[in-house]
């Protein structure tokens, strides 16, 4: 069987949910192996969450050469250790990041790329990939003609299915050129916690609008009662009470949770196209015209500051 590489989203060696849900679908297609670009003691430690998700191996990649410049040095990383491989298909994680790499990485196998894939299906051991294109407005199925298939998914896109693998540790040294060090990041600032899980990883997203009025407690009591990442429109943020980080929309982040729940929001294509793949949206809008009420599979026309704490009293009297 052959083998799928996936690359592994990770946060000092901490791996992140996208990267099982990755392991998960390439399962569907052939024998998943991790590709891991970190330190050797992350990467051992990694290993034993990877193999709980059916990594067969892992490929650990020391970071020396890699670590302090842009996405090019981990794109050549994959590039070189698909010609030693010739896997069934590289996946990577749908993300600035994560779509950069695979867009270099295609260019330089010669190969077709799916972006911001939501589902998977193997058709005569070929994958065929459900894609969410143009801001959301459309799903469609696409397949890759040339090249090994390489494609990014968006978080949320499959629930991780733990399965046993070997998750057999090799190293793996890849020569980086002079030129994928040209861009180097001389500075950066570690993000602060919130405590609330990251936003286009969350299951449950709570956002606020306009409809706000700038005073987001009741969007964060909610997300809190349901454990969800809160979220903001491009109102909100351009109005200066979130900061652009929270963004969901065309200029923002892109979420594809279980269930969605905007607050004050009235609608526009811009913050659709970054929520509208969502499996259940919910919104609660004061105006029962708003374009929002279009899209959602509930909604409640009512004030957000009345309706929110009552939702979350309930809430939390139930979980109580």
């Amino acid at each position: 069987m052959s083998e799928v590489l996936v690359l592994v989203d990770h946060v000092d060696g901490t791996v992140r949910k996208p990267t099982l849900e990755l392991l998960t679908l390439a399962r569907q297609l052939g024998e998943p192996s991790a590709v891991f670009i970190g330190s050797a003691d992350q990467a051992n430690a990694a290993a034993e969450r990877l193999k709980a998700y059916g990594a067969e191996k892992v490929y650990a990649v020391d970071d020396a050469q890699t670590k302090g410049y842009l996405v090019a040095p981990k794109a050549e990383v994959l590039a070189q250790l698909a010609e030693k491989t010739s896997p069934a298909a590289i996946f990577i994680v749908s993300g600035y990041e994560g779509k950069e790499i695979a867009g270099r990485l295609a260019i330089k196998l010669g190969s077709g790329l799916i972006t911001d894939a939501v589902d998977l299906a193997v058709d005569g051991g070929a994958p065929v990939f459900t894609q969410s294109v143009f801001a959301g407005n459309y799903t469609v199925t696409s397949k890759v003609k040339q090249g090994t298939p390489i494609a990014t998914f968006k978080p949320n896109s499959a629930a991780p299915e733990e399965a046993a693998g070997a998750g057999t540790v090799e190293p793996f040294a890849a020569t980086i050129s002079d030129s994928a060090k040209k861009a180097q990041i001389v500075a950066s600032q570690p993000r602060k916690a919130t405590g609330r899980p990251e936003l286009t990883e969350a299951a449950i997203v709570v956002s606020g609008g306009r409809g706000t009025g700038g005073n987001f407690e009741p969007i964060e009591g909610l997300a809190d009662a349901l454990g969800a990442a809160v979220g903001a429109s491009r109102a909100a943020v351009d109005s200066g009470w979130m900061p652009h980080t929270f963004q969901v929309g065309q200029t923002g982040k892109t979420v594809s949770p279980q269930l969605y729940v905007a607050n004050g929001i009235s609608g526009a294509i811009q913050h659709r196209a970054g929520m509208q793949t969502s499996k259940t949206i919910v919104a609660v809008n004061k105006d029962e015209e708003a374009p929002i009420f279009e899209l959602v599979d509930f909604g409640v026309v009512g004030d957000l500051h009345t309706v929110l704490p009552a939702a979350t009293e309930e809430i939390n009297k139930r979980k109580g």
